[in-house]
This record gives structure tokens, sequence and C-alpha cells, in this order.
């Protein structure tokens, strides 16, 4: 059992140190230029520990943005009451801003916004609202409203937030909100 235990600790530390060399490298290189082997010096590690806790770089970026996102998205979820879960979200995305600026920079925007989209989903699936919408319209529903509300943070956040929260939060939930009304109007048709 120790055994186990110590070859699990050497595990984690090999993803640790390769996590880390990676979002190192990334602080100075496109994200599309760096390679598994400059990774793998960087950390100090072979290409056989790479291989064993990952398939690619992209792996590595979103195993380390999945556990941030969901963590975020978890506490909205089990923490904030439904009617405060968009301005938790505000607080998320202005949190994030300069992580989401350097993704776009660097070039690897499409694997947060994958880890986003997932994340998303199982938010807008758990609220009560959504429950009298049926498939596939709410699955398609969650689809439209992640992208916009992805999109809506993201414009916002590289454009020096020019507007105020209160405007962003107040698009988001009318948008929401009558997309989800022009849907339920549609369903009983």
């Amino acid at each position: 059992m120790a055994a186990t235990n110590h070859a699990q600790a050497i595990k984690q530390d090999s993803k640790d140190y390769l996590t880390t060399a990676l979002l190192q490298l990334l602080e100075k290189n496109i994200y599309s230029s760096i390679t598994v082997s400059q990774v793998v010096r960087r950390a100090g590690v072979s290409r056989m520990a790479f291989y064993r806790n990952f398939d690619s770089l992209d792996d590595v970026l979103f195993d380390y943005f999945s556990a941030i996102i969901k963590e975020r998205f978890a506490d909205i979820l089990q923490h904030v009451p439904p009617t405060e879960k968009l301005k938790s979200l505000e607080i998320f995305f202005k949190d994030f801003a300069k992580i989401l600026e350097m993704s776009v920079s660097q070039g690897y925007e499409p694997i947060i916004r994958q880890v986003f989209n997932e994340n998303m989903y199982h938010f807008y699936d758990s609220l009560p609202l959504f429950d009298a919408i049926k498939e596939p319209e709410k699955r398609y529903y969650i689809k439209f409203m992640s992208d916009g509300v992805y999109s809506i943070w993201r414009e916002w956040l590289i454009n020096n937030q020019k507007e105020s929260l209160d405007t962003i939060h107040q698009l988001l939930a009318t948008l929401q909100y009558s997309t989800l009304e022009a849907l339920k109007k549609q369903q009983a048709n």
C-alpha cells in the first residue's frame, strides 16, 4: 500500500512539474511553438513521465483549467442564491481576466472555452428555471447561452471593461430570460 501511495505521489508531482513548466513557457511563447521536449526539459522529467500523465500539451492545459474553472463553478452552484448566480459569474470573469487575455494572445483560448462551456452546461442544467424546457431544445438553449455568455464576457474583458459590471449583468439577464421565455412559448404552441 505504501508503494502505491508513493507512486501516486510521484505521478502527481510529475503532473505538477509539467503543468508549471508549460505555464512558464506560455508566459513568453506562443502555444503552438511549444513542444513536449521543451516542457519535459523545463520540468526536469522524462518524456515517459509526460506520456504517463498526458496525451498532449492540450491535455495539460485542459486538466489545469478544468480544475480551476470547475472549482469556481462549484462555488457558484453550491454557495450562491439563484438570484445572484450571474453576479458571481461576473466576479469569476473579472478574476480570470488576465488568464483569458494571455490565452488569446498566446493561442490556447479554445481550450479554456471548451472547459468553460462544459461547466456552463452543468450550471444551466442545475437551475430550476430550465426544468420546463424539453430536449433537444434545452441542450441547444444551454449551448447558445454558454457560447453567448462566454463571448460577451470575453469581449468585455478584452476591450478594457468599458461598460459597468451592472450593464453586463443586465444584458446577460435580459438575454437569458427573454430567450428562455421565447423558448417556453414555442414549446407551448
